[in-house]
């Protein structure tokens, strides 16, 4: 039933948007890979547009983008987002905040779940893991860039360096837990969608980073039109239900 109602919803949808097919060219952060990924999937059936969906983590779109590639609309952190739009790149008033998620930790389904209900018991979480999956910092990615943060106030960044499974994101580090490649990741919660990789928790909120998404056409976009109206069916009330099950909330000034 949720299938063929999230069908129709597409359908209505995908009626109110120009008629004729494009090739529309799509980056985005791998945090909304799972959610718009199907989102796309649905749209590009409906509609008959082509999609060509590149993912990354923040620093490979900075450079992506900064290389002039052809675009006509980016998904990314309310952060780069401001840069983009600081140097003029982004359609003055295109851009529209999508949600926030949050970090989570991984581990293997079956698992032992780690204590994570006071700051003190994340520090002996990853002391206590013998290898944690995280994204290569040199890829830039935010969830490294904090956990690094982390770990350095615990006194324990060496640990977790010496520990370190690298990954190409947050989706593959899940991946790696699942595959048995490391005991514990620490990922955005809306990237754990391998199939034996279950979520042990979200940060305590103390030290939890809420990451702001955006939407936005660049300036240079060849479908600025066809742009706008996939932004409309993505943050559609239709699609609000479609977020919160990918491990998403309404988002909040960045």
């Amino acid at each position: 039933m949720a299938a063929v109602r999230n069908g129709l919803l597409f359908a209505a949808l995908a009626a109110t948007v120009p008629a004729s097919a494009a090739e529309i060219n799509v980056f985005a952060a791998g945090s909304v890979r799972g959610v718009v990924g199907g989102m796309i999937d649905d749209y590009a059936r409906e509609t008959g547009h082509k999609f060509n969906f590149t993912i990354g983590p923040t620093g490979m779109l900075r450079d992506t983008i900064a290389s002039g590639k052809p675009t006509d609309l980016i998904i990314t952190s309310a952060p780069l987002m401001r840069e983009l739009e600081a140097t003029g790149k982004i359609t003055p008033g295109s851009r529209v905040d999508i949600g926030r998620v949050g970090l989570g930790f991984v581990v293997k389904a079956g698992a032992p779940v780690p204590d994570l209900t006071t700051a003190d018991a994340v520090k002996q979480a990853l002391l206590k893991a013998t290898s944690i999956a995280y994204s290569d910092p040199k890829l830039g990615a935010t969830s490294v860039t904090h956990l690094m943060k982390i770990a350095e106030q615990f006194g324990i960044k060496d640990e977790v360096i010496r520990k370190g499974v690298l990954s190409s994101g947050g989706h593959d580090a899940a991946e790696k837990v699942a595959k048995g490649e490391a005991q514990l990741a620490i990922s955005p919660i809306s990237d754990i969608h391998a199939k034996d990789a279950r979520l042990a928790g979200p940060l305590l909120d103390a030290i939890q980073l809420w990451t702001v998404y955006a939407a936005a056409i660049p300036a240079n976009s060849k479908e600025p039109d066809h742009a706008r109206a996939f932004i409309a069916t993505l943050t559609a009330p239709a699609m609000r239900e479609r977020w919160l099950k990918a491990g998403w909330q309404p988002a909040k000034s960045d």
